[in-house]
């Protein structure tokens, strides 16, 4: 555990990268879900259906990070645009100012990333519902997240492995890595991480599920200062063991500046890639030149579209890949240190109802905004 100086010092720079409140998005893209169950987690849902949807089309589950909105995360990541095209329903979970003053997913809190519990749960029924509403394939139901809603999508894959075929996680961090505030941030900066084997545990006893296993495409800026790109690692190293892929040596493939590795099982069927994208902060990867998707607050322009890319992966649309984008040399993408929120509204966080001063008051106010304290 890192000492208090080091904590508060790490905790002013976090506060720093966040950005605030902005304007308004355009009109949304989504529609408000109505679904029927107990949603202990206290989950809003919007949901994107194209007009000709196929018959048992799949589904996508998309989860916004900190500071964002449904909305403002599909408005930057295009997700809503592509299941037009290519004929899949989506479903937005939202999180509430309620539940976490910064709109974080709470991925770092026991009873919210425990099966039959919390918000995990939320999102499980609404995944059922959804499903049976628009009678969509039950085999094929993916989920994906930035950041906390990585974090939250690793959580779903191993808490509820049996409704995944597969899952995206961008810029997130690994099941279960911690229980607290403390070792939240200190998993954030990549210090701390359990063991090799106590990580593939915790997925192991998440649920009686015996396989298969969800696949998982990942996704990290190499230059990420928010959450540290070792994250992804340790992501890695909990789920090959699951696949069964300790003794699997990757196939590596630059490019651009960008690198990937591809983990196959004994069939050659693909289970888990692994993206880390050059000179990029924390933020979804996106490409300036595709048509998909819009640029700004933590969803950044890095020549790469990590949702065709990832559709790709999960066999949505047409083979081939979007990592044939490339960076210009010399032009590195970092994380913006102010701007909009993508669709949040109001104020980052309420004030305490006893305002705090000196030490206690930085702690506070870095916690709020990092969405690490209710």
């Amino acid at each position: 555990m890192r000492n208090m100086a080091d904590t508060i010092a790490r905790l002013k720079a976090l506060q720093r990268r966040l950005p605030s409140a902005g304007d308004p998005i355009p009109s949304s893209r989504l529609s408000p879900f109505g679904w029927d169950g107990s949603n202990p987690g206290a989950l809003r849902a919007y949901t994107h259906v194209p007009e000709l949807l196929p018959e048992r089309a799949p589904l996508v589950v998309v989860l916004h990070g900190c500071t964002q909105t449904a909305a403002g995360y599909d408005y930057g990541s295009g997700w809503s645009q592509l299941a037009d095209r290519h004929g899949f329903a989506l479903l937005c979970p939202e999180q509430q100012r309620a539940n976490n003053p910064n709109l974080c997913f709470n991925w770092f809190v026991p009873e919210d990333v425990r099966r039959d519990s919390g918000e995990a749960l939320s999102i499980a029924q609404m995944v059922q519902m959804m499903t049976e509403i628009h009678r969509l394939d039950r085999r094929r139901v993916f989920i994906t997240g930035l950041s906390a809603g990585g974090a939250m999508a690793c959580a779903m894959l191993a808490t509820y492995p049996d409704l995944f075929a597969g899952g995206a996680i961008i810029a997130g961090l690994p099941f279960r890595c911690a229980s607290s505030v403390p070792e939240a941030l200190d998993r954030m900066r990549g210090h701390g991480q359990p063991p090799v084997r106590s990580l593939e545990a915790l997925v192991r006893g998440a649920s009686r599920h015996a396989g298969p296993w969800p696949t998982l495409s990942l996704w990290h800026g190499s230059a990420d200062h928010t959450v540290a790109p070792g994250n992804m690692d340790a992501i890695i190293a909990q789920w090959r063991g699951i696949h069964g892929l300790l003794n699997a040596q990757p196939e590596r493939n630059s490019i651009g500046p960008h690198s990937r590795r591809l983990w196959r099982d004994e069939a050659g069927i693909a289970k888990i890639e692994a993206v880390s994208v050059a000179g990029m902060g924390h933020g979804t990867p996106l490409s300036r030149a595709d048509e998909i998707g819009n640029p700004g607050a933590f969803m950044l322009d890095a020549g790469i579209s990590s949702t065709r890319h990832i559709a790709r992966f999960w066999q949505l649309i047409g083979t081939g890949t979007e990592l044939s984008h490339t960076i210009p040399s010399g032009n590195q993408r970092t994380e913006p240190a102010s701007g909009s929120a993508d669709g949040a509204s109001g104020p980052p966080f309420p004030q305490p109802s006893a305002p705090a001063s000196g030490v206690g008051k930085v702690i506070e106010d870095a916690l709020r905004v990092a969405g690490l304290m209710r």
